[in-house]
């Protein structure tokens, strides 16, 4: 099972699950912990082969898949007989996130998404060609440094940069490689993301500088119904860290209002 913490509120029945993207762990939620767990349960998991999940999986499989791993967050689920979640999620944490509400949707009470991948423009099917390519030969923190200057290339990204580089220097190589093959489910997976909308209430949250991936979140919540954008001022992909007060903010208020609870300033 992945390794997980909790936080329990003291009144509210109200859960909230963090999902990681690949090469984080759920040390990336610092910025949010303190808040969230004023107002709701939260729970926080470490992907197979992240953080302290790191040793769990290691013979089990050799090839992961967007629903395999999503099977790992629902058995935390039923392992803590939570019947129900708001799920928030960052970058790849959000495929997963979606990935649980396709799996159980019953489950999913509403979706916060940050720095959402739903489609990869030209560009990021050049890097990730290329990572293909190179994923053999070179060490992994390399193509890894490579995709962290390229989603977040201004210098004032750079704290973001730091975090999303020195987390991933805690996996190993081989492990680095069971994550990158899921690119190659990735254009078929965003695409049944993009065309199937689920009557899940859904808030995007997106760096106005993530030049990657905004455009199709963009178009996206425009097109579902259930789906709402807010997008944050000056600031790139990983928007929990770089713009962490608003991400709290909109994320909190949003949540409580899906649960019928009237949304106060932090």
């Amino acid at each position: 099972m992945l390794h997980f913490v909790t936080y329990n509120h003291s009144t509210s029945n109200e859960w909230v699950t963090f999902v990681h993207g690949a090469g984080g762990n759920s040390s990336i939620w610092f910025k949010q912990i303190r808040e969230f767990k004023k107002h709701f349960n939260v729970l926080l998991v470490d992907l197979r082969g992240h953080g302290r999940s790191k040793n769990t999986f290691q013979d089990q499989i050799n090839r992961y898949s967007f629903k395999v791993v999503s099977k790992d967050i629902i058995e935390v689920l039923d392992h803590l007989k939570i019947a129900t979640s708001h799920f928030v999620g960052i970058s790849m944490g959000c495929i997963l996130a979606r990935q649980v509400a396709e799996e159980q949707p019953s489950r999913v009470k509403s979706l916060v998404l940050g720095g959402a991948v739903l489609q990869l423009d030209l560009r990021s099917q050049l890097l990730m060609r290329l990572g293909n390519i190179f994923k053999n030969f070179l060490p992994y923190m390399v193509l890894y440094k490579l995709f962290a200057f390229v989603i977040l290339p201004k210098k004032k990204h750079k704290a973001s940069r730091n975090v999303f580089i020195n987390e991933a220097k805690k996996l190993y190589q081989k492990e680095f490689l069971k994550w990158f093959r899921l690119t190659a489910e990735l254009n078929p997976v965003l695409k049944f993301i993009r065309t199937k909308e689920v009557n899940i209430p859904t808030l995007y949250l997106m760096g106005d500088e993530d030049y990657l991936f905004l455009p199709a979140v963009q178009k996206i919540s425009n097109l579902h119904k259930s789906a709402s954008l807010k997008v944050l001022p000056q600031c790139g992909h990983i928007v929990n860290i770089e713009k962490w007060k608003d991400f709290n903010q909109a994320s909190i208020n949003f949540i409580q209002k899906v649960v019928g609870i009237a949304p106060k300033h932090l």
